[in-house]
């Protein structure tokens, strides 16, 4: 039972996150690892579709932007409550998920990554010019994040609500690997024609792993703009779509607990290199060549398969 990772794994990361803050002595390590929760929650969704569906998204930021904003518009200029918002921005976008899903899944390899390229793009442009709604490249505040009444604030609150969504994000995607559902990703990502051979609806799977992918991004960038109270459309750009992409590679495709470590890797790693100030660009570079030179499967696959090779008689 502990060697399963719905059962081991996820009772291994509920025991870490809750055991985290005893080293935190500030609230600054408060705020970056709520970034590293949020990043992690991203990184598990966007898994799903690229590691175990194997369909590239280059403009799933713009999701998360959508979310952003649509919480902040439906919250400070509708009135609705926060978790309100946060629903609807979430239905929204898995609608808007759903809509170009279906023509745009039909296309594969570079096509299809120049096809998401242009949805995040065309996002983050409406974003930036509808400045009559999203107050254009200013930005615009983001009321406080409400349940029941009760105000989530300070960085320990947001730090345990991360915590929890991220428990519960990794938990859904255990299952969903485990379920047919999953079961039928694996098969198109091997070979959707086989996939198709003995009848797996492929359309049906890619749309409903992208709109899944979607909402997740939708759900965090929701939280995200009520924690930081105000936001901009870089939250949507093209170069924070290749970070999300980067984390997932780093970690490992089709891994669940790899996409939570290269999420968690590259929030902290920039922390830590700050100290080579105009360098730190380069060193960060130099680390992720290093890593995909010898580790080319990813962190926690290839070090799976290096534990597996010590063991073996």
């Amino acid at each position: 039972m502990w060697t399963s990772p719905r059962t081991g794994g996820l009772g291994l990361l509920a025991v870490l996150v809750a055991a985290a803050p005893l080293a935190f002595p500030n609230a600054y390590f408060y705020d970056v690892a709520v970034n590293a929760l949020f990043n992690a929650v991203l990184c598990v969704g966007l898994n799903l579709l690229i590691g175990y569906g194997g369909q590239i998204s280059l403009g799933h930021a713009g999701f998360f932007a959508l979310g952003a904003y649509g919480s902040a518009v439906l919250t400070s200029r509708i009135g609705l409550p926060p978790v309100a918002a946060m629903l609807a921005s979430a239905v929204a976008v898995g609608v808007l998920a759903f809509a170009l899903g279906r023509p745009i899944l039909k296309l594969k390899g570079h096509y299809l990554a120049m096809a998401t390229l242009g949805i995040g793009i065309i996002i983050h442009i409406v974003l930036k010019t509808e400045s009559w709604l999203t107050g254009g490249p200013d930005g615009m505040g983001v009321d406080a994040f409400q349940v029941a009444g009760f105000a989530v604030a300070g960085d320990k609150a947001w730090y345990w609500l991360g915590a929890v969504l991220l428990v519960a994000a990794v938990w859904l995607a255990l299952n969903l690997v485990d379920s047919p559902v999953g079961r039928a990703l694996r098969a198109v990502h091997g070979s959707e024609v086989g996939a198709e051979v003995v009848g797996v609806d492929t359309t049906r799977y890619k749309v409903l792993v992208f709109v899944v992918s979607a909402v997740f991004a939708s759900l965090v960038g929701s939280l995200f703009a009520h924690k930081n109270g105000f936001i901009t459309p870089d939250i949507g750009s093209f170069f924070r779509s290749i970070e999300l992409v980067t984390m997932v590679v780093l970690g490992g495709m089709a891994s669940t607990f790899g996409a939570v470590i290269g999420a968690v890797i590259l929030t902290l790693l920039p922390q830590f290199l700050a100290a080579f100030e105009d360098y730190e660009a380069m060193v960060l570079g130099a680390i992720m060549m290093g890593t995909m030179i010898f580790m080319p499967k990813g962190l926690l696959p290839s070090l799976r398969l290096l534990l597996a090779k010590r063991r073996a008689p």
